[in-house]
């Protein structure tokens, strides 16, 4: 049993790296991929304590995409997430881009703190930075300060009241350019995957074409399998992938405590995610012949 989709306190999950990677050997994983929000500053430790254990450990990402509405076909409404598997050795660009996601990241709470302080709510970024156990700060940290405030009652309240899309405080998210965020990934021995396709909201009559678009822009996997979707959706987008001679993937997108419900090595539909979908492919495989 793998994983190729995980969060830890790195950016948004409640498990620090080394917490993670104890969890995962808990639950018996062979492999996991630590693929935090734009950002790798969890890496080191998640690979410390994979070895320490005897897990496989593959270094990721997960890169927020900036919509271009300009190009014929591209879903507007949705998000485009990007996980960067196998990151062994980040190249200059791919620093540079963090560091650029990171600015982005920063720039975003002030604009929530601006708009917090229009609503009446008395917040400093150190009140919100106490919730973030030293890691990036994001929405989820703004959320626990606004239940610690009594402002509402839990986390999913937080979100439908306040931080969500729509909401007084939602600000969108910025993002890289696709071909920037592939290439960077490329550049650091890594693959670029489609997180969760469907997060698109692009109409499956149109999915099959803007994915091979993508391909063609140096697109190498889709993560077919997601627990956000069901499970005959998971076969039609594995299907698709096969299709366009793409990478299948598969993950839990485990959280822990921040997103309940979702396990280390289970998919949609509570699938085990197998060694096998790593073992078909090549350039995480040789890394880890053991499988």
């Amino acid at each position: 049993m793998i994983d190729l989709h995980t969060h830890s306190t790195a950016s948004d999950g409640s498990c620090s790296p080394r917490e993670l990677i104890r969890e995962a050997s808990r639950r018996g994983l062979n492999a996991i991929a630590l693929t935090d929000h734009d950002t790798i500053d969890g890496l080191q430790e998640g690979r410390d304590e994979a070895e320490r254990l005897g897990i496989h450990f593959v270094p990721g990402i997960e890169i927020e995409i900036e919509q271009e509405p300009e190009k014929d076909g591209w879903p507007s409404g949705g998000e485009f997430h990007l996980l960067g598997l196998g990151i062994e050795k980040p190249a200059p660009s791919f620093l540079e881009m963090v560091k650029d996601l990171q600015k982005f990241r920063e720039e975003r709470n002030q604009e929530i703190l601006n708009r917090m302080e229009e609503q009446g709510i008395e917040v400093k970024l150190e009140d919100i930075a106490a919730f973030s156990k030293g890691s990036s700060i994001g929405r989820p940290h703004f959320a626990a300060f606004l239940v610690n405030r009594k402002l509402v009652k839990n986390i999913e309240q937080a979100f439908s009241r306040y931080l969500g899309s729509g909401q007084v405080l939602h600000v969108p998210k910025k993002g890289v350019a696709f071909e920037r965020a592939t290439a960077a990934i490329q550049e650091s021995g890594g693959i670029p995957v489609m997180a969760h396709p469907l997060s698109l909201y692009l109409a499956w009559g149109k999915l099959p074409a803007f994915i091979a678009r993508l391909k063609e822009r140096g697109l190498s996997g889709l993560e077919a399998w997601h627990p956000a979707a069901r499970t005959g959706e998971c076969k039609r987008l594995e299907k698709l992938g096969k299709t366009l001679n793409l990478y299948i993937t598969e993950g839990s997108d485990y959280h822990g405590e921040a997103r309940k419900g979702r396990q280390l090595g289970l998919t949609a539909g509570g699938k085990k995610i197998e060694d096998s979908v790593l073992e078909a492919i090549p350039e995480l495989r040789e890394a880890f012949p053991k499988l």
